[in-house]
């Protein structure tokens, strides 16, 4: 078993214990007060394991802020298209980390995931299939989902939508200016002031780049970037003390990862990609709204997939890309995770029906070793004498190589490599025969390989007991819709509630309401009751609304398998 070593937090080091135990940032005291680029180890609970860290640039001791407890905020997508393998291997990857953390190492992840659902890639496909932004947006969001679910991510403990983040933006960046770290200018952009920041700008790679983001003229430094800018026709808007607009990229995360879990992050993730503009950004803005000198204590970024032969990255906009889609008519998801396992998630990682044969035929040899030890544990395989001592030996060297490479900045593929030695000693000794000597059997070893093998790929997301689900369930085309009629009436709630002394809601049981729009609730209230017999639950709470669809074990549709989905 993992022993956890435990720090005590701000308190002086008891006689006779190591010093390793109580680990603090200098003499600074928290993380969140010191300045500079360079990364400060942070006050906390040393988990005893290890993580390469974009910040250092070199591998650092995972020092978390509470004991057991992970707080970990990641870069959702932009919903405008469909998920493409690219994106699949930077969520599986660190699925498979958040999962070695909570699973083996008993750290609690807690894990907060931006959903970007208004952005210039969005109106753009609005206008070419002349929906609005909100149903192109809901779409994939919902697509994203489901194809999460089919590679068996697990899902964060919320999603945040930006448009439902708003109002949190504009107070954000309200205090970004008040702190003299950003600037209006007379057209309705926000800019971030990089020069008033000094030296702290750029601790990664390409943030030398002088060129910055386009934008206004009235930019004081070309790497300023935009925090709020003004809407186009045809655009959607927000009121804003800088008038109509909507965010720019990078204030989005910033804002919902402090919204979420304040001034201090344990952990960001994302792919290299968004290393530089986009979390460079990110820190410039937490910091300056947080009035602190290290926002979050780690950085993790994956590699990217590149399709065999090629030098550029999967991406949509070169049009070299594998939906999850497609690539789950061919392979299943237990292979792509061997695929993600056999690399390490920092490093970039070669496509091609190659390395997913090498992926299968790695889980194929597992699998048949597993077939092949139960055989001999059921008496149905006749073996030779098995040396049992050196199974047991090799078992427990096996558990402890795992354990301490996987603390070693998650180094799966070392993991992987021991688990298959572990097989290749099973393999050895099931050599069977016509006849028995007459040899004491030993299937209790057998036994225990076997569960410890299931039980780390387990950890890693991989079952060997069940075979991938073809089919979604037919819920899946239905929550985007019930999104979309929910949200419709919670702003005709909204309106028929606005009461005549200028509140902005009222309740149909007291007076003060408009007496025409009475009309609009008893409509709104007919629609839920009508949608409840049919499975789907609308509650009311104010003057919004929140659904759920309730499955029953009955049959098709909506009351199918007695699952629940809401939101």
């Amino acid at each position: 078993m993992w022993k956890q070593v435990s720090s005590l937090l701000w308190r002086a080091p008891v006689p006779g214990l190591s010093p390793v135990v109580t680990v603090r940032s200098k003499s600074h005291g928290p993380s969140c007060s010191v300045s500079g680029r360079e990364w400060v180890r942070p006050s906390g609970f040393d988990t005893g394991l290890k993580t390469f860290n974009s910040l250092s640039k070199q591998k650092e001791p995972l020092i978390l802020t509470r004991e057991g407890v992970a707080t970990w905020y990641s870069c959702g997508p932009t919903v405008y298209d469909h998920a493409h393998l690219g994106h699949a291997s930077s969520y599986v990857r660190f699925d498979i980390l958040q999962r070695i953390l909570s699973r083996l190492f008993g750290i609690t992840v807690i894990h907060a995931m931006v959903i970007t659902d208004i952005d210039d890639k969005i109106i753009r496909r609005s206008w070419e299939e002349n929906v609005s932004p909100a149903a192109i947006s809901a779409v994939y969001e919902d697509e994203f989902k489901r194809d999460m679910l089919s590679l068996k991510v697990v899902p964060p403990a919320v999603y945040l939508r930006v448009t439902e983040n708003v109002h949190h933006i504009v107070a954000f960046i309200e205090k970004i200016i008040k702190n003299g770290h950003a600037y209006a200018t007379k057209e309705g952009d926000v800019y971030f002031d990089i020069q008033s920041i000094g030296g702290r700008y750029g601790r990664f790679v390409g943030a030398v780049d002088p060129q910055g983001e386009p934008g206004s003229s009235n930019k004081r430094d070309p790497r300023d970037f935009a925090l709020w800018k003004p809407s186009k026709p045809q655009e959607p808007y927000w009121e804003s003390p800088w008038g109509r607009g909507r965010p720019g990229w990078h204030i989005e995360c910033s804002t919902i990862a402090s919204s979420m879990f304040g001034r201090q992050l344990d952990i960001h993730s994302g792919g290299i990609d968004l290393a530089f503009p986009h979390h460079e950004n990110e820190i410039a803005q937490s910091e300056a709204y947080h009035q602190c000198g290290q926002w979050a204590n780690y950085f993790l970024h994956s590699g990217h997939l590149h399709l065999k032969g090629s030098p550029e990255k999967m991406s949509k906009s070169l049009k070299n890309y594998i939906s999850i889609k497609d690539f789950l008519q061919s392979y299943s998801a237990n292979e792509f995770r061997m695929f993600c396992l056999l690399s390490k998630y920092r490093s970039a990682i070669d496509y091609s029906d190659s390395s997913m044969l090498e992926a299968r035929s790695t889980l194929d040899t597992i699998s048949t070793f597993c077939h092949d030890a139960q055989a001999y544990m059921k008496g149905q395989l006749q073996c030779s004498h098995v040396q049992e001592d050196l199974l047991w030996s090799r078992l427990a060297e096996t558990k402890s190589t795992v354990m301490n490479t996987l603390a070693d900045d998650f180094d799966t593929p070392r993991a992987i490599s021991a688990l298959m030695n572990l097989v290749y000693h099973g393999n050895c000794q099931l050599q069977p025969v016509s006849t028995p000597a007459g040899a004491a059997r030993s299937p209790a070893v057998f036994g225990a390989m076997v569960t410890y093998l299931r039980d780390v790929l387990d950890v890693f997301g991989i079952d060997l007991h069940t075979k991938e689900a073809d089919v979604l369930s037919s819920r899946g085309s239905l929550q985007p819709v019930v999104e979309q009629l929910t949200q419709f009436r919670s702003k005709v709630r909204e309106f028929a509630l606005a009461r005549q002394d200028g509140s902005s809601t009222g309740s149909p049981s007291r007076p003060g309401l408009y007496p025409d729009r009475i009309p609009l609730l008893k409509a709104c209230d007919a629609l839920r009751d009508d949608l409840a017999p049919l499975g789907v639950l609308i509650k009311d709470r104010g003057a919004t609304s929140t659904w759920e669809i309730k499955m029953s074990a009955r049959g098709q549709g909506p009351e199918d398998k007695g699952e629940e989905t809401s939101s």
